[in-house]
């Protein structure tokens, strides 16, 4: 028997109550999404904070965040690399980067985030032929159709050890259907098979449920 999207929900609430401490900036800033282009598509509090461990778990003093949206995510990356550590995140819209820049500046890490407005391929492509350092940790969390080319300028800003996470990636089940005519849907495809073809990569998928319906990501750690 399949528990409804409503228990996924309760069980999400009890996780965060009982693992994951929201202060009041992470609060405001996951609130402020409602304000934003794509109010609710911040990731949830129990997500965040497994960005945050994956960072720690990594070493990750440098990450490279595809997405800004207000910056929900990007708290919890910035706080996780340290007072030494330094957050570029990547977004389209002005107005998220808006209230981003004030949903860090309440959170205390303001200093050690770069928002880069713009489409983020671009922005990412302006860093390469920049020579920028190697990042430790990428979060790719933007337009579904542009994975593909989010992926290849990632894999230009990494180093071997390097680890990236692909949000979104099973979107109710859609990523099964090599017919679909969804370009979010061909986009993760075809990230994953970029991915599985690709000898510098190894990498595994997760499903999740919960406050943010059925979903999923894949976790790529880059050998050479």
């Amino acid at each position: 028997m399949y528990a409804s999207e409503g228990v996924w929900r309760d069980v999400d609430a009890y996780f965060v109550a009982t693992l994951v401490a929201e202060d009041e900036a992470l609060v405001e800033a996951r609130e402020s999404g409602r304000l934003s282009t794509m109010p609710q598509a911040e990731v949830a509090p129990n997500q965040g904070k497994l960005l945050a461990l994956l960072c720690g778990t990594a070493g990750a003093r440098r990450v490279l965040e595809f997405g800004t949206l207000v910056g929900y995510s990007t708290v919890w990356l910035a706080r996780a690399v340290g007072e030494g550590g330094r957050v570029t995140s990547l977004e389209l819209e002005e107005r998220n980067a808006d209230i981003a820049r004030r949903n860090l500046e309440r959170a205390g890490v303001a200093g050690r985030v770069d928002v880069v407005v713009g489409p983020a391929a671009e922005s990412a492509w302006r860093m390469v032929e920049d020579g920028v350092e190697p990042y430790d940790f990428v979060f790719i969390d933007a337009d579904k159709p542009s994975n593909p080319e989010y992926l290849k300028a990632s894999l230009a800003l990494t180093r071997p050890g390097s680890v990236i996470v692909v949000d979104n990636v099973v979107r109710d089940g859609a990523v099964v259907d090599a017919g679909s005519s969804d370009e979010r849907v061909q986009g993760v495809r075809a990230v994953l098979a970029d991915i599985a073809g690709d000898a510098r990569l190894e990498a595994t998928a997760l499903q999740t449920v919960g406050s943010k319906g059925w979903d999923g990501f894949t976790v790529v750690r880059r050998i050479r």
